[in-house]
C-alpha cells in the first residue's frame, strides 16, 4: 500500500470520530433541554408537586434503564463485532428482540399487580401519573433497542437525532405549562409519556436501509473466505444464541440496576425516609443537586454509546495498543472536564443552582463541590465499564457495581445525619470512588 492510499481501518476510526462528535453535539444539546424541562418545572409548580415530577422521572428512568439499556449495549456490542469479523445475518436482532419483548411484558405484569403502592405510595393517589409511568416506560422499549442497532452500526447521527426529539419533545409540555396554555404537574409529566413515541421517528429509515434476509450457506462461506482473504479476524465464532445474549444481557441489567440506584436511589430513599411534604420537598432538592453529575452524565452517553462499538471493533481486530489509548485518553479527559466542573461549583455553585430552580432551596457549595467530583470518578467507572464489556467481562464488572451500589444504600440508610442532602452528597462520592478503583484494578487485569 502506497504512502498516499488509506486502509480500510483508517477510514472507519475517522467515520467513528465523525459520528461520535456529531452525537457529543447532540447528546449535549439534549441535557441542556432536560436541564431546561425541570428548570421550568420548578418555576412553574409547587414545592410538592414539583417533587412528584422528579419521583415520576426517577422511577421511570431507572425503570427503563435497568431493563432496556442491557439490550442496547448488548446489541452496539454483537454488532460491531459481528462487523468487524464479517458475519451476516440477523439473528442477534431476533434474539436481542425476544429479550426486550420478555422484559417489557415482565415490566407490564409487576406493574399491574403493584398499581396500589405505585399509585397512592409513590404517586400520592394520581392515576395519571401512574399510568404515564406504565405506558411510557413500554414506549421506550422500542426506542432502547433502536438506539442499540443505530450505535452498533456507527450511524450517531440518527442517534443523536433520536434522543434530542426525545428531549425536545418532552420539554414542550413543561414550557405550555410556564407560559400558561396548560396547567399543572399531569400537564409537565405528560411529555414524558410522548418523549419516546416522538423520537422513534427517526428509527424507520435506518431499518428499512440496514435490515437484511439471512444469508444463505454459500454466501455465508464466502464472506468467511472473503474476510480470511483480507487477513480480517476469522467469521467462525460460535454461534449467538439466546443463552449467550440473555447472559450478557443479565450482567449488564445488574450493572444498570446499580448505575440508576447510584443517580436515583438518593430521592427516592429521602422521599421514603421522610413524612409529608417535607419528604417530597427535601427529594426535589437531593434531585436538583444530583443534576450536576446527572447532566454531564447525560453528555457522557455520547462518549459511552461510541466507544463500546469502537472498542469492541479494535479487540475483536486484535487492536491491543489503540484500544488502551481510547481508554487513557477518555479518563485525561474525564479528569480534566471534573476539575473544570468542581471549580465552578467552588466559585457560584449556591448562585447557579438558584438561578436554574429558583430561590425555593439552599445549596451548600461544598457539598456541590463534592458531588462534582464524584461525578468526575463515577464517570471513570462508567469508561471502565465500557472497556470490560468489550472485553466480554461483564460478570465480573457486575460484581463490583453490585457491592459499591450496596455500600451507597446502606450508608444512606444507616449513618445517622441531620442534613440528609450532605449524607447523599457523602455518599455517592464515596461509592463512585470505591467503584472507579474496583473497575480499574479489573481493567488492568483484562
Amino acid at each position: 500500500m502506497s504512502g498516499s492510499e488509506t486502509s480500510p481501518r483508517q477510514v472507519g476510526t475517522r467515520s467513528y470520530g465523525r459520528g461520535a462528535a456529531i452525537l457529543s453535539i447532540g447528546i449535549g444539546v439534549t441535557g441542556l433541554v432536560t436541564f431546561a424541562y425541570f428548570s421550568l418545572a420548578s418555576y412553574s409548580l409547587p414545592e410538592a408537586e414539583y417533587g412528584r415530577i422528579t419521583l415520576l422521572w426517577s422511577a421511570m428512568f431507572i425503570t427503563v434503564s435497568v431493563l432496556y439499556r442491557p439490550v442496547e449495549q448488548l446489541l452496539s456490542r454483537t454488532i460491531a463485532d459481528h462487523d468487524a469479523r464479517g458475519i451476516a445475518g440477523s439473528r442477534h436482532l431476533r434474539v436481542a428482540a425476544t429479550i426486550q419483548l420478555a422484559l417489557g411484558l415482565a415490566f407490564a405484569v409487576v406493574a399491574l399487580v403493584l398499581r396500589g403502592p405505585i399509585q397512592d405510595d409513590l404517586f400520592g393517589g394520581s392515576a395519571t401519573l401512574y399510568w404515564i409511568l406504565v405506558v411510557g416506560v413500554l414506549a421506550y422499549a422500542a426506542s432502547y433497542f433502536a438506539r442499540g442497532f443505530l450505535a452498533g452500526h456507527h450511524q450517531f447521527g440518527l442517534y443523536g437525532g433520536l434522543v434530542l426529539m426525545e428531549a425536545s419533545s418532552r420539554c414542550l409540555f413543561a414550557l405550555a405549562v410556564a407560559i400558561g396554555i396548560a396547567e399543572g404537574q399531569s400537564a409537565v409529566a405528560l411529555g414524558m409519556v410522548a418523549a419516546p413515541f416522538v423520537s422513534l421517528a427517526v428509527v424507520p429509515p435506518a431499518l428499512a436501509r440496514r435490515l437484511a434476509p439471512e444469508p444463505d450457506g454459500r454466501e455465508a462461506d464466502a464472506q468467511a473466505l472473503d474476510a480470511a482473504a483480507r487477513d480480517e479476524p476469522s467469521a467462525r465464532e460460535p454461534q449467538f444464541t439466546l443463552a449467550r445474549g440473555t447472559g450478557f444481557a443479565a450482567a449488564v441489567l445488574v450493572i444498570m440496576l446499580c448505575e440508576q440506584t447510584f443517580l436515583n436511589a438518593g430521592p427516592l430513599l429521602i422521599e421514603a425516609t421522610e413524612e409529608g411534604a417535607r419528604g417530597a420537598a427535601l427529594a426535589g432538592i437531593v434531585f436538583n443537586v444530583l443534576l450536576i453529575a446527572r447532566a454531564p452524565l447525560q453528555l457522557f452517553q455520547a462518549v459511552q454509546t461510541s466507544i463500546l462499538p469502537h472498542l469492541t471493533r479494535l479487540r475483536a481486530g486484535g487492536e491491543t495498543d489503540p484500544f488502551r489509548r481510547s481508554v487513557n485518553l477518555t479518563l485525561f479527559a474525564i479528569a480534566a472536564f471534573a476539575a473544570c466542573v468542581a471549580l465552578v461549583m467552588l466559585i457560584a455553585g449556591p448562585l447557579i443552582m438558584d438561578l436554574l430552580f429558583g430561590g425555593k432551596f439552599d445549596y451548600e457549595r461544598g457539598g456541590l463541590v463534592l458531588v462534582a467530583l464524584g461525578m468526575g470518578l463515577y464517570l471513570v467507572a462508567a469508561t471502565l465499564n465500557q472497556a470490560l464489556l468489550a472485553h466480554g467481562r461483564a460478570a465480573q464488572a457486575s460484581v463490583s457495581w453490585a457491592l459499591a451500589a450496596l455500600a451507597f444504600v446502606l450508608f444512606l440508610l444507616l449513618a445517622d445525619f441531620d442534613d440528609r442532602v450532605l449524607q447523599v452528597q457523602l455518599a455517592f462520592a464515596g461509592a463512585a470512588a470505591a467503584l472507579s478503583g474496583s473497575l480499574y484494578a479489573l481493567y488492568r487485569r483484562a
